[in-house]
């Protein structure tokens, strides 16, 4: 069977999610909806076009309602989807605060449909071999998560346009829009939601310019979190995009062995385990959608999110992050100041 697929949203759904679906032989993307670029999209790649999520439920026949748009208007366009008993991909952030993600939750829950959340590292093969060691208690007793993202995005001199990415009141910021998946991936790991957690969010360069000139920045620039899992393991996780590197270190610490994944970036690091004395670089299984890399570096890692999402819809038994993994996600965040 194939899906008939409709994206909310023109930027990120335009550049990653529209390709890895239309690549993708379990789906056809048939419409897409902006309130400023739809029909541009739908020139260029002959799909229908719709002004909002609700009008696209309306106006075409559809079984998967993608929702790439900003992080303010997912409770609404999930709430649509789920209403009209559609099935559900949403971006991260989920929402704005914890009871938009119980409510959207609830909701799917009541409507039945198959429902994803789009952290597609979780598909990034040094995650996944990750995983494996911990499956396989290969690093048994777990005791520290460690994960940092290091980059120069957001230093001072650094000139982005001025958006709702710089408006906290609509969901923007690096908290949301990074320490989200760093969140997801340490829950992801260590198997099961913190049970308590910590940390705070940071602006240092409040004042950015673009082309127009001056604007004030509402948001973070970095987020720190400290999450407890019980039974003695702990996660340090980071997000700091002030540096003048871009680095990148997920490290799984037990109290025998350590795995540890860096590099410039999450998609371009190198895996070592360390016992005592001893370092080893493990090779890693590269995604069976490799070669679509080259539209978008996320369009596999997507493809291979949709590879679970099909057998979520066909047999409700997959590897997807749910929404429930979401709200946990954002119970997190606000935990460390985000959102209202």
């Amino acid at each position: 069977m194939t899906y008939r697929v409709g994206i909310v949203g023109t930027s990120f759904g335009a550049k990653a999610h529209l390709p890895a679906f239309s690549a993708h032989p379990a789906f056809e993307v048939v419409a897409i909806a902006s309130p400023h670029s739809a029909q541009r999209i739908s020139r260029e790649r002959k799909i229908a076009a719709f002004p909002s999520c609700q009008a696209m439920i309306d106006g075409i026949d559809l079984d998967v309602v993608s929702i790439a748009s900003p992080p303010f208007a997912h409770h609404e366009n999930v709430l649509a989807a789920l209403t009209a008993r559609k099935h559900v991909i949403c971006e991260k952030p989920f929402a704005l605060s914890v009871e938009q993600a119980e409510e959207m939750r609830d909701a799917a829950r009541k409507a039945g449909t198959s429902t994803a959340i789009m952290h597609e590292f979780r598909w990034i093969p040094l995650r996944i071999a990750l995983k494996e060691l911990v499956i396989n208690h290969h690093l048994d007793p777990l005791r520290e998560i460690e994960i940092t993202q290091l980059s120069t995005s957001l230093r001072a001199e650094a000139q982005r346009d001025r958006s709702w990415w710089f408006e906290r009141e609509r969901g923007g910021g690096l908290a949301g829009a990074l320490l989200s998946h760093i969140i997801d991936a340490a829950n992801w790991l260590a198997g099961r939601a913190p049970v308590a957690s910590s940390g705070f969010t940071r602006t240092a360069n409040r004042q950015r310019h673009d082309a127009k000139g001056a604007f004030t920045s509402t948001v973070d620039d970095g987020a720190f979190a400290l999450l407890d899992y019980g039974g003695g393991l702990i996660a340090r996780l980071t997000a700091d995009s002030t540096t003048n590197v871009d680095s990148s270190t997920l490290a799984i610490h037990g109290e025998n062995r350590t795995a540890v994944a860096s590099g410039p970036d999450i998609g371009d690091s190198q895996l070592f385990t360390i016992e005592g004395d001893e370092t080893s670089e493990l090779e890693c299984k590269p995604s069976p959608h490799a070669q679509f890399s080259s539209i978008n570096d996320n369009v596999p890692l997507i493809m291979d999110l949709l590879d679970e999402f099909v057998k979520q819809i066909e047999s409700g038994i997959s590897a997807v992050p749910t929404f429930d993994d979401a709200v946990a996600t954002q119970r997190v965040l606000a935990s460390i100041g985000y959102g209202s």
